[in-house]
């Protein structure tokens, strides 16, 4: 399937998806609404990923919640789960406690009388699994790309972010420094 946007005032149309790849054109390149290539590739790479994790019954939100319950010695609280989310959720708390849920009825998190999760054996083994997993997505993703062009990539996404006022809308057109750490 060719997709295509709609042509925008002072745009020039961008191509084809499928006669993307090996663009030398800079100016053309230079022409495109980085709107709708940002949100392609956000699209393309997201659904990417949950394909594959669905494929080992595991969503995102469940990794994200054994990767920092791992990582933190003494575990972690429900808040403290979705406080470390957040930046990654948008649709609230309530996908973090479906995540949570999920992992404590598969065995994958225990809660303790502190009422702090902690992975299980089988949660340390699933967060493996899932691990080796997302290491080889990201080779799939990065396929073809330096990590020379990947780094530059990302400078350029964060400066037009701070340009435009910051995640949050604050930043320099909309009001003080942004305050959120890009990753």
């Amino acid at each position: 399937m060719t997709t295509t946007p709609r042509e925008l005032p002072g745009t020039t149309p961008a191509p084809a998806l499928d006669g993307l790849t090996g663009s030398t054109d800079r100016a053309a390149l230079a022409a495109q609404p980085v709107g709708y290539w940002t949100w392609v590739a956000n699209k393309a790479v997201i659904r990417h990923i949950q394909s594959a994790m669905a494929r080992t019954d595991v969503t995102q939100p469940q990794w994200w919640t054994l990767n920092h319950v791992a990582g933190a010695p003494d575990g972690l609280t429900r808040e403290e789960v979705g406080d470390r989310l957040r930046p990654f959720i948008e649709l609230g708390r309530e996908l973090t406690d479906n995540a949570v849920d999920h992992l404590l009825a598969r065995g994958w998190l225990v809660s303790g009388a502190d009422g702090r999760l902690r992975l299980t054996e089988a949660g340390r083994e699933a967060k493996s699994r899932t691990k080796d997993l997302v290491t080889r997505l990201r080779s799939e993703i990065h396929e073809g790309i330096t990590d020379e062009e990947y780094a530059a990539t990302l400078t350029v996404l964060q400066r037009m972010i701070v340009n435009v006022g910051g995640i949050d809308g604050t930043g320099p057109r909309g009001g003080p420094a942004v305050k959120t750490t890009l990753r």
